[in-house]
């Protein structure tokens, strides 16, 4: 049996809430949003990386950028990501999608693969598989995948009616596991504590001072990211005191 089409999916846009324009960001020369790009394309699994972005103007720049670096790139509405999604998942014709999100800079292709396995290659159907649910993780933040079949995704894009279930495009999955088989990925110990998305200026900051430490290694791993915060443990507390954002957050 052939392998289903599987196709990463970057959420991108510039009016973020807390720090407008974030995707876009320097970092170490590099766009916050082409760090995300570079680092899904190293996952084995993908056929295809495509960024969704906004038909608002403001996000202009995002389809340039894209259009610069070769990047597949779509444009849908502001605010319903689901269906931002949907759209996409038509355009590039996805059988299994991978929701990823373009303020998480250190995402770690390996996690994206074993994600994408999970729901691929198990024995009984599974419709999302995911390194997150709301209520527990045991990943650092800003190492969320999300990935979920075609069928899966029509069904909540038909079905989700609250704000958030539109903004977050999988939440109807995971708050229905009476109807959908759900799996959720654990590491070896709980490190749900550290924070490793950029959402704020110091945010921002500590993942600028982690990878200027990294130097020329492009294909870190996660772990290699624990390991160097063991030896520069004062970088955690650059953005300690950030409070992450509830799933229901909106807007």
């Amino acid at each position: 049996m052939s392998k289903p089409r599987v196709v990463a999916i970057i959420q991108a846009r510039m009016n973020s809430t807390r720090l407008p324009g974030k995707v876009l960001a320097q970092i170490q020369g590099k766009p916050m949003l082409t760090w995300v790009v570079d680092r899904a394309r190293l996952a084995k699994n993908l056929a295809e990386v495509v960024v969704a972005t906004t038909t608002d103007e403001s996000d202009n720049a995002i389809v340039q950028l894209c259009h610069s670096r070769s990047i597949n790139v779509t444009r849908g509405h502001p605010v319903d990501v689901l269906d931002r999604y949907w759209n996409a998942v038509e355009a590039y014709d996805a059988e299994v999608i991978v929701r990823l999100t373009a303020d998480c800079p250190l995402i770690d292709p390996e996690l994206i693969d074993e994600t994408v396995n999970t729901v691929v290659n198990a024995e009984k159907t599974v419709d999302f598989a995911a390194t997150r649910l709301p209520w527990k993780r045991t990943y650092p933040i800003g190492l969320d995948v999300e990935v979920c079949t075609r069928d899966a995704l029509k069904t909540a894009w038909h079905e989700a009616s609250e704000a958030h279930q539109r903004e977050h495009v999988m939440p109807y999955l995971y708050e229905n596991p009476d109807r959908f088989s759900i799996v959720q990925l654990n590491a070896d110990r709980d490190y749900g504590n550290l924070r490793w998305t950029v959402d704020t200026e110091e945010d921002l900051q500590f993942v600028r001072e982690l990878t200027s430490r990294l130097g020329d290694r492009s294909a870190f791993r996660w772990r290699d990211i624990l390991s160097l915060l063991t030896e520069y443990p004062e970088l955690s507390a650059i953005n300690a005191g950030v409070e992450h954002k509830s799933h229901k957050d909106v807007g």
